[in-house]
């Protein structure tokens, strides 16, 4: 009877966790280049009672073992990395990475992090930058006077300056994809760093060897599906919910059994 509040108390802890992957996924469902996460969870520890295959005093097999679960646990939290939804915004310096691929950002701290959010801006130098700042590598530099960016597909970035009329190229937009993008870990603001589980990452341009192409004007966003979300809430509640009534029932075992008289 301990043993049945015990394993039902595992299960409402994976639940919780499983609660709070779908709550994340639903507070970013508007956030640029967010990928959701989905809770894999798998059975823990049995105890065995009986060895399926044991010889029986008369000479038999026992055909089936006796082995007691005891509950569940989360084994992974994935980032499930399909492709959002795309939008126009017109904006020449948003960008949207169509197939593979994140754009490579510079830390302050030196190291290199990824991210799928083409929310680009400028700082006061021209630097090409995330909302937070941090430059965008290699690193893009538009002048001053300036009056129109052009970014095509393959990466190249030119700038018409004022009273010029043949475009200026600036630089060139790389892009690194890993072999295992779900080893990634998550640094928040929308970007990823590299782990031993992802891989060394392969830089190159857009639309070569693999790499997704850029659209210039457009933002990929959230890949969060706010229906599918929803019906794994009301899944993940009602199985919270039967673990709950598991512990209240043994619950209520043994008290019927401290209730026994002589």
């Amino acid at each position: 009877m301990i043993r049945a509040l015990w394993t039902a108390s595992s299960g409402m802890e994976a639940q919780q966790i499983n609660m709070d992957v779908i709550a994340n996924n639903l507070a970013n469902v508007n956030s640029v280049g967010f990928k959701k996460s989905r809770a894999d969870f798998q059975d823990i520890l049995y105890q065995t009672a009986r060895v399926a295959g044991a010889s029986t005093a008369d000479g038999g097999e026992v055909p089936t073992g006796i082995q007691v679960g005891l509950g569940s646990k989360v084994a992974a939290v994935q980032k499930i990395f399909t492709v959002g939804d795309m939008q126009n915004t017109g904006n020449e310096l948003d960008l949207a990475i169509e197939g593979d691929g994140f754009f490579q950002i510079l830390l302050p701290n030196g190291e290199t992090a990824y991210t799928r959010a083409g929310s680009f801006k400028k700082d006061s130098v021209g630097r090409v930058v995330t909302s937070d700042g941090y430059p965008l590598f290699p690193e893009i530099v538009i002048p001053t006077n300036a009056t129109k960016v052009s970014i095509g597909e393959g990466g190249g970035v030119e700038v018409f300056l004022d009273g010029q009329a043949a475009p200026t190229q600036v630089g060139t937009i790389e892009l690194a994809r890993f072999s295992n993008p779900a080893g990634l870990s998550n640094l928040g603001r929308n970007l990823f760093a590299e782990t031993v589980s992802s891989g060394a990452p392969t830089t190159g341009v857009p639309s070569v060897d693999g790499m997704g192409m850029l659209s210039q004007g457009f933002l990929e966003g959230s890949n969060v599906s706010v229906m599918e979300e929803m019906v794994n809430m009301i899944a993940g509640q009602r199985a919270y919910e039967v673990n709950s009534k598991a512990i209240k029932t043994a619950d209520e075992m043994l008290q019927m059994t401290n209730a026994l008289v002589r």
